[in-house]
C-alpha cells in the first residue's frame, strides 16, 4: 500500500521528453474528459469567479488570464465558454514547456484566440501583467522548493491575483482514480500518471506551510469535490 503521509516525488511519464504526439494527444483528450466530468473545470471557474467578483458587466471589460502548465488548453476553453455567456471580452495566454501539448492546445482552442508560449513559465516576461494567473494539476509536478518559487512568481506577475487547482492526497482519491482509469482509460499515460498524481498531491496542512515560506503569506484554501484544493491569492 502506498504511503500517503508524505508526497511522492516519483516522476510522471508525461514529464518525459520522448512521448509521441499521438500518445500526448490521447492523454490530453482523456484529461479534458476527467476535468469536465469529475469537477475540475468547475473548480477552475470557481477560482475565476472569486477573482472577478468585483467586475461590473454593465461596462466593457478586458481581462487577461494566463495559465501556466496549460497542457491541452481545456481549462482555457472552459473559461472562454463561461465568459462568452456573460459577453465579457477575455484575452488568454497559455504557457507550457511541452511543444506537443501546445500543438494540441492550439487545435483544441481553435475557436478563440490564445497566445500560446512554449517555455518554462519562469522565463516568460510579460509586456502587460495578466490580471489572473492560474494553474490546474500543475503544482504537484514540482518539489516543495520549486513550489515556493512558483508562488512568488505568480504573485509578482499577476495584477489581481492567482489561484491553484490541485489534488488532495488521500487514499480514497488514489484508489478511485486507479480503478476508473483501469476500467475506462485507453491511455497508458493516464493509467500511470493519474494515480501517481494523487500521491504527489497535498495534505491541507502542507499548503499553508509552503505559503508561509513564500512572499504570499495569506491565501484562501478551499476543499472541493472530487478531492481537490482551490488555493486563492488576491492582491
Amino acid at each position: 500500500m502506498p504511503d500517503f503521509s508524505h508526497r511522492s516525488y516519483q516522476k510522471e511519464l508525461l514529464d518525459r521528453d520522448d512521448i509521441s504526439f499521438g500518445d500526448i494527444k490521447r492523454n490530453m483528450q482523456e484529461l479534458e474528459f476527467i476535468n469536465k466530468y469529475l469537477g475540475g473545470h468547475k473548480i477552475t471557474i470557481d477560482g475565476i469567479k472569486e477573482l472577478t467578483n468585483n467586475l461590473s458587466t454593465d461596462q466593457p471589460v478586458n481581462i487577461l488570464i494566463c495559465e501556466i502548465g496549460c497542457g491541452g488548453g481545456d481549462n482555457l476553453k472552459a473559461i472562454h465558454h463561461w465568459f462568452k455567456k456573460k459577453n465579457i471580452t477575455v484575452k488568454f495566454i497559455g504557457i507550457d514547456t511541452n511543444k506537443d501539448c501546445i500543438s494540441f492546445a492550439k487545435e483544441n482552442c481553435r475557436d478563440f484566440t490564445v497566445d500560446f508560449i512554449v517555455s518554462d513559465y519562469k522565463n516568460v516576461r510579460f509586456e502587460q501583467k495578466p490580471d489572473i494567473i492560474f494553474s490546474s494539476l500543475f503544482c504537484h509536478h514540482f518539489t516543495d522548493e520549486d513550489l515556493i518559487t512558483q508562488l512568488n512568481w505568480m504573485k509578482e506577475n499577476s495584477a489581481t491575483g492567482f489561484f491553484i487547482n490541485d489534488l488532495h492526497r488521500h487514499p480514497l482519491a488514489y484508489y478511485s482514480i486507479k480503478l476508473l482509469t483501469k476500467l475506462f482509460s485507453k491511455s497508458y499515460l493516464v493509467k500511470n500518471d493519474a494515480p501517481l498524481s494523487v500521491r504527489r498531491g497535498f495534505k491541507k496542512e502542507e499548503i499553508p506551510n509552503l505559503v508561509n515560506l513564500s512572499i504570499c503569506k495569506q491565501v484562501n484554501i478551499k476543499w472541493k469535490w472530487a478531492f481537490r484544493w482551490l488555493v486563492i491569492f488576491e492582491h
